[in-house]
């Protein structure tokens, strides 16, 4: 099958009685060393053959049983309401890095300069962009039908439907309608999906699951979604004995990263990254949960926000209430604070999360004080700033996920509308980036390179890896990573614009939403055309050495 051939269609929801599917579960034992270089030409040539695909005509996708998601992408129709907007930096720094526009706002700075090929760690050849586009816009044509409304936003939900089985569906059909109601419902359905989302980072080239429901294997983020959504039906993250299918603040407390590796099927051989901090996660989120009662309730639940939401004074109440996305964007940011660990970015005591020093933010100068330097991260730029918080690039990659995927349930269940989700961004994860690595738009320059060969030789030494597939490595906070991140955010909102005018005629004076490119598109192609790129390992061109919290 052609890399533009059309997928196999996944069948329709499935009931409790259905067949399961086979899902992404092809795995490859090679031990040769093969580098990225030796590949090259290889790559080269896959380029030029998807870029001169004809489209050829086919079977609509709901003719061929696609799986028809109940949750619907971003309401566009919503009454004008203001949005608060985010602190004064000059007032409150960390709160401004801790808002939701920051992170656009910030990463537009990183993505002037890579217009002007002016970064420090890559190479920006704009030239190869529309090959970018083209690629999106080929697997959006091959996998939806114009005007691609069907295509739903990105969220954790689709995850759980590897394979063709609509599992959320199976579960909320579980549950008796006398018994549970949809307010309930929701609120389990945010309990199972922040605990997945924060489970979601890189599993690793090792690792795969297999699901005691079907007896089929799972890798990456659909193996750590059916490995999240087993353990939660198993009511390992319940502390209440008359409802399994709940988190709880005292459930997550009791948690020990030796249960949490039994239910991931972390063993030797198949070690699941970063599996210690994983676990700490979880066990901070309890510790949240209890100290945020005004967020979880008494008992300590994600699912009790619904409650807090529904009230909120901001909130319009009708019969499809409508929630300003900056309060939900306050629950968890607020609320999930004490999870992060306490090595990341802080200024003035207050940890930013997901928020790093880069270098090609302003820079405050190196200045002297009774002769010894104040702060200067990077005295040796050219870009000045006035205060230590310019130098800081925000993310909140995974609280970003989080709300893409909590609002879905809300919007399902409980008819919930959100104003103001123009504000949330790319995520600036490896698919995301690796597709503007891998189709030559960002190239690591010499000396990152290097850098970051001898980190991957290092990694391998210490942990046994046999190299399969040769990539850079960095840690999460290492300035090359954070540049390519900020870059990813900007180049998602140029690639959204320019799909969207590639494809105006499919889309009949409609355009897609940030949220469906990501879904459709830059996700799905990132991830694609690593498969070519490295088809052992399917690793993205740059690797991270990952605590489990950040990607």
């Amino acid at each position: 099958m052609g890399l533009f051939s059309r997928k196999p269609k996944t069948p329709r929801p499935l009931t409790k009685d259905s067949a399961s599917f086979d899902s992404d579960n092809s795995h490859h034992n090679s031990n040769n060393y093969i580098s990225n270089s030796q590949k090259n030409s290889n790559v080269k040539s896959i380029r030029s053959n998807t870029f001169s695909f004809k489209s050829n005509s086919r079977t609509s996708a709901s003719s061929l049983g696609g799986l028809q998601s109940p949750l619907p992408p971003m309401t566009p129709h919503l009454p004008k309401i203001n949005l608060p907007k985010p602190p004064d930096p000059s007032l409150d720094a960390a709160g401004y890095l801790r808002s939701l526009g920051a992170v656009r706002e910030r990463s537009k700075i990183i993505t002037e300069k890579a217009m002007h090929n002016q970064l420090h760690h890559f190479d920006v050849d704009l030239a190869k962009f529309p090959d970018v586009v083209q690629f999106v816009c080929r697997i959006i044509k091959r996998d939806y039908d114009a005007p691609f409304h069907s295509i739903p936003a990105h969220g954790r939900y689709q995850h759980f439907a590897v394979g063709g089985r609509d599992r959320i569906a199976h579960l909320l059909s579980t549950w008796p309608d006398d018994a549970v109601d949809n307010t309930e419902r929701c609120r389990r359905l945010i309990d199972l999906f922040l605990v997945s989302v924060l489970l979601d980072a890189g599993a690793g080239t090792t690792w795969s699951f297999k699901s005691a429901d079907s007896g089929k294997i799972y890798r990456r983020s659909e193996g750590l979604a059916i490995a999240s959504l087993e353990m939660f039906k198993a009511g390992l993250f319940s502390s209440n004995p008359s409802n399994k299918y709940q988190v709880d603040k005292d459930g997550l407390r009791k948690l020990t990263t030796e249960q949490l590796a039994k239910g991931l099927q972390s063993r030797p051989g198949n070690e699941v990254a970063g599996l210690e901090g994983r676990a700490q996660l979880l066990i901070r989120l309890g510790d949240a949960l209890a100290e945020k009662q005004e967020f979880f309730g008494e008992d300590g639940r994600p699912g009790n926000m619904i409650d807090y939401l529904l009230a909120h004074p901001t909130t319009q109440a009708a019969s499809s209430p409508v929630v300003v996305l900056p309060v939900l964007w306050n629950v968890l940011m607020a609320g999930l604070a004490p999870i992060w660990p306490n090595s990341r970015t802080a200024i003035n005591g207050i940890s930013l999360g997901d928020a790093w020093p880069c270098s090609s933010m302003p820079q405050v100068q190196q200045r002297t004080v009774s002769g010894s330097p104040t702060f200067s991260p990077f005295p040796q730029q050219s870009s000045h700033a006035t205060e230590p918080w310019e130098s800081i690039l925000p993310f909140h990659k995974l609280t970003q996920w989080l709300t893409y995927s909590l609002m879905q349930p809300m919007q399902s269940i409980l008819n919930i509308q959100f104003a103001g989700t123009e504000l949330l961004t790319g995520l600036p994860e490896y698919r995301n980036g690796g597709l503007f690595v891998d189709l030559g738009v960002l190239t690591l320059k010499p000396a990152d390179m290097k850098r970051g060969l001898d980190n991957y030789n290092n990694y391998c030494a210490r942990t046994g890896t046999k190299g399969v597939e040769v990539a850079p490595m960095f840690e999460p906070g290492d300035d090359v990573i954070v540049e390519w991140r900020g870059v990813t955010v900007g180049f998602l909102d140029k690639l959204c614009a320019d799909v969207n005018a590639m494809l105006r005629e499919e889309l009949n004076g409609g355009e897609l939403t940030l949220p469906q490119l990501l879904e459709a598109g830059s996700w799905k192609g990132g991830r694609e055309i690593a498969e070519v790129s490295r088809p052992n390992t399917k690793e993205p061109p740059i690797l991270i050495d990952s605590d489990g919290t950040v990607f």
